[in-house]
């Protein structure tokens, strides 16, 4: 910017700084000048030049806006100032008016619902929709893709519970060819343990696990991992219990692939002279009662309302009614004290278990005269396994679950216990579990659902010791996100839920924990094709 002095000083110019834009000129008439007017032109252009200088400074940048400052000013301050407003806020709020009042109306019957967006622009050119029509469709269209997708997910829920219920064609045929194999080979028969080392299996001295199952493939797993991670194999005693159709091809493989220098006792229920229909009379009501069998093997889908059922709960009913839990292994862990009478403390273990650690630190554990040590599931912060307390597994609206129990209490976990069988001895657990076992029947199934855990949480009621989480990491079948650093410090992990390694459905990224500990080497292993 520049101003000019005339040499007469009778004009004043002022310019833009590139010469060619005259802003303003001011002439001064010779006769009439004087100082003090000079004075106060030239204030008053002091005053001004600012105003200028800023004006400057937007005309050169106005080449990066597409208006100019004066035009856009224009186009914001004018309709205000002309009494005119924006139609867009307008036509939004008609449009919100519209949508509510379809959102409380019922979808037309025979309203033909496009397939595809783009199926629903091209209706719309051709059709021409007013707004109340197109909000309709688009209803239509939303409501039947909710339920689309709420039947998708049904059916995979149903789909998973009937997938991890079944049993996989390897591990099937791996239990045929073993007890074919029983029958054939004099070394699958042979004494398991051999006679020198019976002595070893009532022996205090050593680590006793009792392991009870059907499934062969995982009990390989739980003995040689056991086995492997510990710092004293040669003192680990495993008691393998396993049903009358499955004791063959168990025995063959444990005969077969001895876990050296431990020591693997099986032995099938038949030949425990103790489980007679006498002393398991509610257990065997369990596993004959038609209801019950009606229960867990039968239609899953008779009665239940899915328009009233999340996902999440049907999942949770589904879990609920595999049907495991009716089965006596699963019951047997009740019946330790009589099974194994001449042992003082023993470690059971799922079957859906590795061990990652050496446990043997356990039977140093002070109980403090209790009998269970176990992990508490009530402190953790995911829904699904670790914020579990009494009100997740009892229906607190029975009388007698409101009456005799408290719903903020917190549960443990079965899976990995520590067992004070002489402190177990001294207490009435058993008859108190069997008690509640038959007013469940009574109730037709009324005050809980879940299989072994609600009768156990309240026959050990006051009988359990809280031990560290790190020996037991549970969750890895319910949870595709869990830490894997979490998961390669914990001394146990646990794959309940129904997403089992040895099932398809297993999550990919833990599997390998599992799998690291299968034989692969084993003949039967490969020609059953197991896992591939």
């Amino acid at each position: 910017m520049q101003l000019h002095f005339s040499p007469s000083m009778r004009s004043i110019t002022i310019s833009s700084s590139n010469g060619f834009i005259d802003l303003m000129k001011i002439k001064v008439a010779a006769r009439h000048i004087s100082y003090r007017t000079l004075f106060h032109t030239i204030l008053i252009l002091a005053f001004l030049l600012p105003f200028v200088f800023i004006l400057t400074a937007v005309v050169t940048l106005e080449g990066v806006n597409k208006c100019s400052s004066f035009d856009c000013l224009g186009r914001r301050l004018g309709p205000r100032l002309l009494g005119r407003i924006d139609d867009s806020g307008r036509l939004v709020r008609e449009f919100y008016q519209i949508l509510n009042q379809v959102n409380s109306e019922e979808i037309p019957d025979g309203l033909k619902l496009p397939e595809s967006f783009s199926q629903l622009v091209s209706e719309m050119k051709s059709n021409k929709y007013n707004s109340k029509d197109f909000a309709l469709v688009l209803k239509g269209m939303m409501e039947r893709s909710e339920r689309e997708i709420r039947e998708s997910k049904f059916a995979e829920l149903m789909n998973k519970h009937f997938a991890a219920s079944a049993i996989p064609k390897g591990i099937h045929c791996l239990s045929l060819r073993l007890t074919d194999e029983y029958s054939s080979n004099a070394h699958a028969r042979k004494q398991l343990p051999s006679p020198e080392l019976l002595p070893v299996l009532s022996d205090n001295s050593y680590y006793h696990f009792v392991l009870s199952t059907d499934n062969i493939l995982a009990a390989s797993v739980v003995v040689s991992s056991a086995v492997q991670s510990s710092l004293k194999p040669d003192k680990i005693v495993f008691h393998v219990i396993t049903d009358k159709k499955t004791y063959a091809g168990m025995h063959s493989w444990f005969a077969l692939n001895p876990i050296s220098p431990s020591v693997v006792e099986v032995k099938g229920v038949h030949q425990f002279d103790w489980l007679t229909r006498e002393n398991v009379p509610v257990l065997e009501a369990v596993e004959n009662h038609y209801g019950i069998r009606n229960y867990y093997h039968g239609n899953h889908l008779t009665g239940a309302n899915l328009s009233d059922t999340t996902p999440r709960t049907f999942a949770s009913k589904l879990q609920a009614r595999s049907p495991k839990y009716i089965s006596l292994l699963n019951h047997l862990r009740i019946y330790l004290p009589e099974l194994f009478p001449n042992l003082d403390k023993m470690v059971f273990l799922d079957d859906d278990v590795v061990i990652q650690r050496d446990l043997s630190p356990l039977w140093e554990i002070d109980l403090g005269g209790k009998v269970n040590g176990a992990v508490e599931t009530c402190k953790g912060e995911d829904e699904w396994v670790m914020s579990k307390r009494f009100r997740n597994y009892f229906n607190f609206s029975h009388p007698l679950i409101a009456k005799n129990l408290n719903p903020d209490e917190c549960a443990w976990a079965y899976g990995m216990n520590i067992f004070d069988l002489r402190a177990w001895r001294k207490t009435d657990i058993r008859d108190t579990y069997h008690t509640w076992l038959k007013e469940n029947l009574k109730s037709n199934m009324t005050m809980w659902k879940l299989g072994t855990l609600p009768p156990a949480l309240i026959a050990f009621k006051g009988h359990v010791h809280r031990i560290d989480p790190s020996w037991h990491m549970l969750g890895l079948g319910y949870q595709n996100k869990t830490d894997i650093e979490s998961v390669k410090e914990a001394a146990v992990i646990h794959y309940n839920g129904q997403s089992k390694p040895w099932l398809e459905i297993g999550f990919g990224q833990l599997r390998p924990f599992w799998t690291k500990y299968v034989n692969y080497s084993s003949d039967f292993v490969r020609n059953c094709h197991i896992l591939e």
